[in-house]
């Protein structure tokens, strides 16, 4: 965060109003938080002592090494039979030539394709395998590799709630917008990264606090363990926190009605969804979900979130970028007819009651995604390969002799 010193306003007493006049005073800056520069046990970002804020500028953002990494995590597609080839070259090339300690989840190992493979056994016996919701790894893997399409990214996000390792995806699903890399040439960009060679992007992620109301029935018992009534209604309070790399949905669910959703900004009601729902994104998540509801693309580095309503029964409810810096909150409306459900990437999706919350805020823990080339570059190959962005039949050139009609 910036401190009040160093920002220039003419009156420093009154700083808050003149950035919201009509909000409290803020608790922190509109920046959002500064992200974190150490990913993993021993990934930094190499300093750049040119920089005034706190946001760099993205073509200076490169990864070094604080020690040689010797851990890397392989995430795999599950199920993906054209993924078998790759990840057992991919495997063998770490273990035997970069001597590398490989993590590898223990559900990809169970598929009999490779657990059947008697020439990979040897391999696989020296794999460190754990189980996602079980086993913490995040102090033990120094990068992470995925195989695969844009869920794998988002996958391996999930599994990291604090700081994250470097990710290096490489590009074998189906759209492939956060994969950047091609499988052709693994070797020499796996080296590459193990020497520190390379650029990231800092894909800032959401903290979101989902706060429940549980309502129990207490009964009152005598002293012989008789119930004598029903009791009282009480209720009991249960928060659940997660770190969300795309988006948070919040949708009608299976009900034919409209959701009907409070949407709170710094603790001030800004607007009431009626609509299908609404999408909560990163700059990351603004070419997903987002996109396909008109919302606009947004560079990874620009420090934002997104709210973007889904089919809104209003025709002057557009999609909006705020501060990364605000602190948002999702309830049910008082008067809404049905329930609403939420989901985060995807996942973890569950039933939002009257009485529950969600805040939302910018996370201080990106993933630090590794670029083929830089972060513009990348971004802007992503939407013109993955996305056709602006792709349309040219304009034929007009002639000296077609001027004359």
């Amino acid at each position: 965060q910036i401190p009040l010193s160093q920002c220039k306003f003419t009156d420093t007493k009154n700083a808050n109003s003149l950035i919201f006049p009509l909000f409290r005073k803020r608790p922190q800056s509109l920046h959002g938080p500064s992200p974190v520069t150490t990913f993993g046990p021993k990934a930094c970002m190499l300093q750049n002592p040119h920089t005034v804020m706190h946001i760099q500028d993205p073509a200076s953002q490169r990864l070094t090494w604080n020690k040689p990494p010797k851990s890397v995590l392989v995430i795999k597609k599950i199920q993906d039979a054209s993924l078998l080839q790759p990840f057992k070259e991919l495997c063998m090339f770490l273990t035997e030539v970069k001597d590398m300690i490989v993590y590898v989840e223990k559900k990809v190992l169970e598929d009999p394709a490779i657990s059947d493979d008697e020439n990979f056994r040897a391999i696989t016996k020296k794999f460190c395998t754990f189980r996602d919701d079980l086993d913490d790894i995040s102090n033990r893997v120094d990068f992470i590799i995925c195989l695969g399409g844009d869920g794998t990214l988002l996958y391996a996000s999930s599994l990291f709630q604090e700081s994250v390792p470097p990710v290096m995806a490489f590009h074998l699903g189906s759209l492939g917008f956060l994969t950047p890399f091609k499988f052709d040439t693994y070797q020499s960009q796996v080296t590459q990264i193990i020497e520190g060679n390379a650029a990231i992007v800092l894909r800032s992620r959401l903290k979101v606090r989902v706060l429940k109301e549980n309502w129990e029935k207490k009964a009152r018992v005598d002293e012989k363990g008789i119930i004598l009534t029903n009791g009282d209604n009480e209720s009991s309070r249960k928060a659940v926190q997660y770190q969300v790399l795309n988006e948070v949905v919040v949708d009608r669910g299976p009900s034919s009605y409209l959701s009907n959703v409070d949407l709170f900004l710094d603790g001030h009601l800004i607007t009431t969804v009626q609509g299908d729902g609404v999408i909560v994104s990163t700059p990351t998540g603004s070419t997903a979900y987002a996109v396909a509801a008109g919302a606009s693309m947004i560079h990874p580095n620009v420090p934002a979130i997104m709210i973007t309503p889904i089919c809104p029964h209003s025709l002057s409810f557009r999609p909006i970028v705020v501060p990364a810096g605000v602190e948002l909150k999702i309830m049910l409306s008082c008067d809404a007819r049905n329930t609403a459900w939420v989901s985060f990437d995807g996942r973890k999706r569950q039933e939002i009651c009257h009485g529950d919350s969600i805040t939302i805020t910018t996370s201080c823990f990106p993933v630090p995604s590794i670029c083929f080339r830089d972060p513009v570059n990348d971004w802007f190959e992503s939407l013109a390969q993955c996305l056709h962005w602006n792709v349309r039949k040219k304009q034929n050139y007009l002639s000296s002799e077609d001027e004359e009609f």
